[in-house]
């Protein structure tokens, strides 16, 4: 069964931070730079938090006013859901369907290693499945023919 380890392995590396305490603001024109739907809130090396689109839509939603003043540990989501390298892609699955979650942390212990998305989860879904289909079709193709046993 796949892991998440491979889906990071395949993803690379590149993680787009922002401390608690840095405004909606720097976190918003972060996120648009990157095109990313989410950053990483980090507090003395360690994951304090998950800031994504849909905190920030909420609480412009509630805040009308200066709501880009405000900082990001007002709004972060402080607890989200973790996965570990080891995990299995049908637990992750279930996991953000269970929790609404379209960016979930892949933790070794304290250390942060990556971002599992939604999308990262449909695409290794569809690799895998495309990897399926084209062993089962070289199977086929060589399929052991009868004849040649007699």
């Amino acid at each position: 069964m796949l892991k998440v380890s491979e889906i990071l392995r395949v993803k690379g590396d590149v993680l787009y931070t922002i401390s608690p305490d840095d405004s909606v603001e720097n976190a918003i024109k972060t996120m648009s730079e990157h095109d990313i739907g989410s950053v990483v809130v980090i507090e003395h090396g360690e994951l304090a938090g998950m800031l994504t689109f849909r905190e920030i839509i909420r609480h412009i939603d509630s805040k009308k006013e200066q709501f880009a003043h405000s900082t990001v540990r007002s709004i972060m989501d402080s607890f989200p859901v973790s996965v570990t390298p080891n995990t299995e892609l049908a637990e992750v699955q279930r996991l953000m369907l269970e929790q609404h979650a379209r960016y979930v942390p892949v933790l070794d212990g304290p250390t942060l290693l990556g971002i599992i998305s939604f999308y990262d989860m449909a695409r290794a879904l569809i690799d895998l499945e495309q990897f399926e289909n084209n062993m089962l079709k070289a199977y086929i193709r060589h399929w052991p023919d009868d004849k040649e046993d007699t």
